[in-house]
């Protein structure tokens, strides 16, 4: 599945997983919204969750810019918008914290959810703690992987958050 993503560049370089993404040529920038193609964009404010009846599209979209803009940015990006279903930062910066995650992170979960695993693992296999996302995430990405569509997908989210609220 390719790899494209809305980069802003306002954030560490240092820390930043779309940039070592791009450095393997496992990911593309795109400084410029016109200049991503379209494709599944994984939008934490859109109305419908990732499921594997989306695997038809060929192209996964994610935005690597500020929280503040994140919502204007999504909108302006070609193709359809999914959210990723509740999920478990191992990255450094936002350990344990649900739905914070990295754009790798980002990835490697809508990878799984439609059924393209060993990508997301030859992502995360990029990183130190890459496993770690996989090992925290591994019964709801299963779960989520056996939907059949975006509504099974909130239903099972949906016992996740009642866990957490317990």
């Amino acid at each position: 599945m390719e790899l494209h993503v809305r980069y802003e560049g306002d954030d560490d370089p240092e820390k930043c997983t779309a940039r070592k993404l791009a450095r393997f040529d496992l990911a593309t920038l795109h400084r410029s919204p016109r200049s991503v193609p379209p494709g599944i964009v994984l939008n934490p404010f859109a109305e419908r969750a990732l499921s594997p009846a989306d695997d038809d599209h060929g192209r996964l979209i994610a935005l690597d810019c500020s929280w503040e803009t994140a919502e204007a940015e999504a909108f302006d990006l070609p193709g359809v918008g999914r959210s990723l279903p509740f999920l478990v930062a191992a990255n450094p910066v936002n350990y344990g914290t649900p739905f914070q995650l990295s754009t790798v992170e980002a990835f490697a979960g809508a990878l799984v959810i439609l059924g393209e695993r060993e990508q997301a693992e030859g992502l995360l296999s990029k990183f130190t703690w890459g496993h770690t996302f996989l090992e925290l995430n591994a019964e709801p990405l299963e779960r989520y992987a056996a939907c059949a569509d975006s509504t099974a997908v909130l239903d099972v989210q949906d016992d996740y958050l009642a866990e957490e609220s317990d």
